[in-house]
């Protein structure tokens, strides 16, 4: 059994976890937004880029409400250099189908970080309001995947 201070530690953990989880996001869908062809995907990404702000936003809120102002704000050294190889590609002529495939792969990340909080011993409003982003995140996921495999049949 774990003590209060415990369980308010582990949880302010995985929150900040889950921040620079939606901060990679957040950076990642507005890269590869930027150097998508197709407009209706350029539109979605940069859309999606502003939802996962909105996001850490909510979280942050709820370290807020639990005493945690200094909130440390910095992406995940994997989501780095995601974002490097991403650029990289786009700069050596990678097309959408190519940039779809790097974000698919960083919602990949996102939805083992959303699955691996929700693994752990969370206060119910938080857990629900993880839950919430999680099926965003598991349909945003979708959405890139299957535009990614339209690209191939085209």
């Amino acid at each position: 059994m774990s003590t209060d201070s415990g369980r308010q530690h582990e949880m302010q953990l995985a929150l900040n976890s889950l921040i620079s989880t939606l901060l990679d996001s957040q950076k990642g869908f507005a890269d590869i937004g930027e150097h998508l062809k197709d407009d209706t995907l350029k539109r979605y990404f940069l859309a999606e880029s502003l939802k996962r702000a909105s996001f850490r936003g909510d979280l942050e809120e709820v370290l807020h409400q639990n005493g945690v102002h200094d909130i440390k704000e910095s992406g995940t050294t994997v989501g780095a250099l995601h974002r490097v190889w991403g650029d990289l590609k786009a700069k050596l002529g990678g097309g959408d189908h190519t940039l779809l495939e790097t974000a698919e792969q960083g919602e990949d990340e996102a939805k083992k970080a959303y699955a691996d909080v929700l693994n752990q011993d969370l206060p119910l409003p938080v857990r629900q309001l993880i839950a919430e982003q999680q099926a965003h995140v598991l349909t945003s996921h979708d959405y890139v995947k299957s535009h990614r495999d339209s690209l191939v049949t085209k």
